[in-house]
Formats: C-alpha cells, sequence, structure tokens
C-alpha cells in the first residue's frame, strides 16, 4: 500500500482515538434516525449498520472505520465550535454514505460487506433500494430539522455531493461495458464517487458553526483531494487486498470487471504487458463464461496490471492526491491542535489496509 511521510507536527496525533470519537458522537443519533423508519426498514438498517445479526439478535459488528464521521466533528473545531456542533452533519453524511452502500452492493452484485452477506443477499433487492432511499431522506431531515440558516447552507452542500456521487456510480456503471476508459475520466468519476461526499463531510461541521464559504471551501478541497487519495487505495485493495482484511473476496474488482485506477493506467501505458492486459480484457468482456474463472485467471490478469506499471501508479497517484489534500488546509486558519488531526487523518487513509 502506498506510504506517506508521518507529520511534521509537533502535536502527536491519536488517530483512532479522533476515529472513535466521531464514531461514538454520532453513533447514538445515527441509532435514533434509523428508529424513526417503518418495520421492517428499521431492521434491516440496522442489520445493515451491524447492529444486529441476520436474526434480529444484538451484535457488534463492523461499523466500518468512520472517517466522514471524525472528518465532520473535527471540522466544527475550525470554527472554534464544540466537535458535537458537527454530529448532526456526520449523521447525515453517514447516512448518505451507507444509501449508496446498499444501492451499489445491489447494482454490483456484492454478497459480502464488513465481512458478513449484504442486505439484498439477506433481505432481499427491493428492501436495499427501500432502505438506501429512506436513509437519503433522513439526512436531508435531521439537517432541516435544527431551523438554522447554516442547517441550510449545510443542506444545500449535502444535496449538492450526493448528485455528485449518484452520478459517479452512473459512470462507474457504465465504464464496465466499455473496452477503455481514460485515466482522466477514472479520476473524475472518483471525484464524484468517493470524493464528493468525504469533501462535504470535511467542511460540513466547520458550516454548521458559522464558517463562511471560502472556508468551507477550502475544506472541501482538502477533502475532495483526500477523497481520491481514498479511492485510490480502495482501488489497490480491490485487486491485491487481504479478504480477511478488506472483507471481500480476492480480486472483487477484477471479478466485477471494474475500470479501477491499476486497470485503466495499466491499459494506457503501452507496452508488451499492457498490450496483452489489453486483448485478455476485451475477449473477457465476450465471454459467457467470465462468472467460473479460477483463481489463478484473475491471479493472472493482476500480475499483468502490475507489471504494466498500474498498481506503482495507483499508489503514486494516491500519495500525489494526499500532497494536495494537506496543502489545501493552508489557506485556513484553525489552531495547530485541529490541523494536525486534519492531516493525522489524511496520512492515514493512505496507509491503510481496509
Amino acid at each position: 500500500m502506498p506510504t506517506v511521510p508521518p507529520a511534521s507536527t509537533e502535536t502527536a496525533v491519536d488517530v483512532t482515538a479522533l476515529l472513535e470519537r466521531g464514531r461514538t458522537l454520532a453513533t447514538p443519533v445515527l441509532r435514533a434516525a434509523v428508529d424513526r423508519l417503518a418495520p421492517p426498514m428499521d431492521t434491516v438498517a440496522a442489520y445493515h449498520f451491524g447492529w444486529i445479526d441476520a436474526a434480529g439478535n444484538p451484535a457488534d459488528g463492523d461499523g466500518g472505520k468512520a472517517v466522514r464521521p471524525a472528518l465532520a466533528v473535527l471540522s466544527a473545531e475550525v470554527t472554534g465550535s464544540a466537535p458535537e456542533t458537527g454530529v448532526p452533519g456526520a449523521v447525515a453524511v453517514e447516512l448518505v454514505h451507507n444509501f449508496s452502500l446498499l444501492h451499489d452492493d445491489l447494482m454490483d452484485g456484492d454478497e459480502q460487506r464488513r465481512h458478513r452477506d449484504t442486505v439484498w443477499k439477506v433481505h432481499g433487492p427491493a428492501q436495499a433500494i427501500l432502505v438506501g432511499d429512506a436513509l437519503f431522506a433522513l439526512a436531508n431531515e435531521l439537517l432541516l430539522e435544527l431551523g438554522s440558516v447554516e442547517a441550510g447552507r449545510a443542506t444545500r452542500r449535502l444535496t449538492t455531493a450526493t448528485r455528485a456521487l449518484i452520478d459517479g456510480q452512473a459512470q462507474d456503471i457504465s465504464y464496465e461495458h466499455r473496452d477503455r476508459v481514460s485515466v482522466e475520466e477514472c479520476l473524475e468519476m472518483e471525484g464524484n464517487k468517493t470524493g464528493a461526499l468525504l469533501a462535504c463531510a470535511s467542511s460540513i461541521g466547520a458550516v454548521l458553526g458559522g464558517a463562511d464559504d471560502a472556508t468551507a471551501d477550502a475544506l472541501e478541497r482538502y477533502g475532495y483531494h483526500l477523497g481520491l487519495a481514498f479511492q485510490a487505495v480502495d482501488d489497490l485493495l480491490g485487486i491485491w487486498g487481504d479478504p480477511e482484511a478488506t472483507g471481500k473476496q480476492t480480486w472483487s474488482d477484477l471479478r466485477q470487471r471494474k475500470k479501477s485506477l491499476p486497470v485503466v493506467a495499466a491499459l494506457a501505458a503501452g507496452g508488451p504487458a499492457s498490450e496483452r492486459l489489453g486483448e485478455i480484457l476485451a475477449a473477457d468482456a465476450k465471454s459467457s463464461d467470465f462468472e467460473n474463472f479460477s483463481e489463478e485467471e484473475f491471479a493472472a490478469r493482476a500480475a499483468l496490471i502490475e507489471e504494466a506499471g498500474g498498481r506503482e501508479w495507483t499508489a503514486e497517484e494516491a500519495r500525489r492526491q494526499h500532497t494536495i489534500a494537506v496543502s489545501a488546509l493552508d489557506a485556513v486558519t484553525m489552531p495547530d491542535r485541529v490541523r494536525a488531526a486534519f492531516t493525522a487523518l489524511a496520512d492515514f487513509v493512505v496507509v491503510r489496509k481496509r
């Protein structure tokens, strides 16, 4: 996985504590929001979030990395506000993120998320669609209930980010049916699908705390480029990640014929490995037996991607986007402690293994 130099700050930052703070502050409000849903959607959503198992028994499931809630509550502190000011924004962003996961899992045919069966596999496609829609509605409801000017501004940014996220998913699906996608197209798609919501998470707490648009825009730039770094690492994990850590199948993105950054970069590189990869993927697209490919066949495709330079290019792109993200913070006046935390979260994103 890509590595970055440690942040050169005098303030030591415990990233695990930052992530846990965001999760601890957001989870009670998130649970209360889910409790508003009509049965059986409340139960289906609780299963998705890992609070219960498929039989309805209490569970201590893997709730994800909680990067977005951590960023939202941290951004409130940019304005001098208490981290709690950012909680409605943190929960709203988390609801939108999980709306997208529910729908993406169904569209992609993913049967596993966070080491267990996905919602559509357990409760059916209809419930996955309905609960996803309900989470999106809840996100906007929670913000607008605050009734403040700041809440209105935050809702506008959230809905704009959500529209970009949906655009990105539409691009992602369309690319699966094309032989070639340019690196620029792939980055645009990933900026929409991942960057937009992380941009919103990085600014929404500050907006709720009364930050002006210039401050919020700079924080969004940080989050957008952090999102591109995040997705580049995700793309690496989607091919070479350890299933025990990621909770997904081996070679998961190759199984779905995704035009992820390593694939696109390898195809654009030129040379024998790139040309051979292009021939194989073009044949795969016409194959009626793709679902029955062996582990060795997927491994061979991954090896060609690496030989063509796709793996190293993507790792370098993650590092480049990380640098741009951290540099965006220079435009914002904030306490040194808060700046160090933003930098530490950026470092975490590009060295994670899941």
